[in-house]
């Protein structure tokens, strides 16, 4: 049987209240009651405690604090305080790729349905770790967790892990999204390729979404000169979308801008 006494007890009671003329107590704040009466099978009617407009205004700043702190969590757990971490649709200017990136968010849910992620390839400084980034803030916010890393970092955690190499390479499967940044950077030997079969053989049989960003071209991706990398390639091909991020490099224009500005200051102008 429900103990309507003890539910009632269950909300403390504040200083803050006081007696209506219907005998309820009302809160001094927003003159809305925190008292209710009920109708209980057998027993009959009951006061019971309930929630007047200044409990719930705090309940849901409070509900809506911790969420933001959890964000903020997941946040610095994707980035590893990396500078991307500031990356967003907002403080990005409008391009096609930069659409096709809000879309990828846009219909995120659908894409993890279909194991689909994105392939972002083209020369140095295009933007496609901005991009990447771009998303991966716009996901966290959404309440997804996201992991941004690169193969050197990861093999090095991999190597350290005193849980052992495969619960690593598993707890990545706990990400909704991995993105892999500069896919080709890592040290060439039989071993770095090898764990790097093994992290992307390992995302391509969870059936998660992963993103990889890389400065090789499609064509080096669809016809490698090593039997390893066709291994490594070939699951990538199958389950990201390539997208040609392409144009003026981005870091050489913020270069120029910074160089441009610093010499304005030294020259007193």
């Amino acid at each position: 049987m429900i103990d309507i006494d003890k539910i009632s007890a269950s909300v403390p009671k504040s200083e803050n209240e006081y007696i209506g003329e219907s005998g309820l107590l009302y809160c001094k704040k927003c003159d809305e009651p925190v008292e209710t009466i009920i109708t209980v099978p057998v027993i009959g009617e009951r006061k019971v405690r309930c929630i007047c407009e200044c409990r719930r205004k705090e309940r849901d700043a409070a509900a809506e604090q911790a969420k933001r702190d959890e964000f903020d969590r997941n946040r610095k757990i994707c980035f590893a305080g990396s500078s991307l971490m500031t990356c967003t649709f907002e403080n990005s200017e409008e391009s096609d790729f930069l659409k096709m990136a809000k879309n990828y968010v846009e219909h995120f849910r659908d894409f993890k349905k279909m194991s689909k992620g994105l392939l972002l390839y083209g020369t140095v400084g295009t933007g496609k770790s901005h991009m990447a980034a771009c998303i991966a803030n716009a996901l966290i916010d959404q309440g997804y967790k996201v992991l941004m890393s690169n193969f050197a970092t990861m093999v090095n955690i991999l190597q350290s892990s005193f849980d052992g190499k495969q619960e690593y390479i598993n707890s990545l499967n706990r990400y909704a999204l991995l993105i892999i940044d500069d896919l080709g950077a890592e040290r060439k030997s039989d071993f770095m390729q090898e764990q790097v079969f093994n992290i992307i053989d390992a995302r391509y049989r969870s059936g998660l979404p992963m993103i990889i960003t890389t400065n090789l071209t499609a064509e080096e991706m669809k016809k490698p000169t090593e039997i390893g990398q066709s291994r490594i390639y070939d699951r990538i091909l199958e389950r990201c979308h390539p997208v040609a991020v392409q144009g003026q490099s981005i870091r050489r224009q913020h270069l120029r801008d910074e160089f441009r500005q610093t010499e304005m200051i030294l020259k007193g102008d």
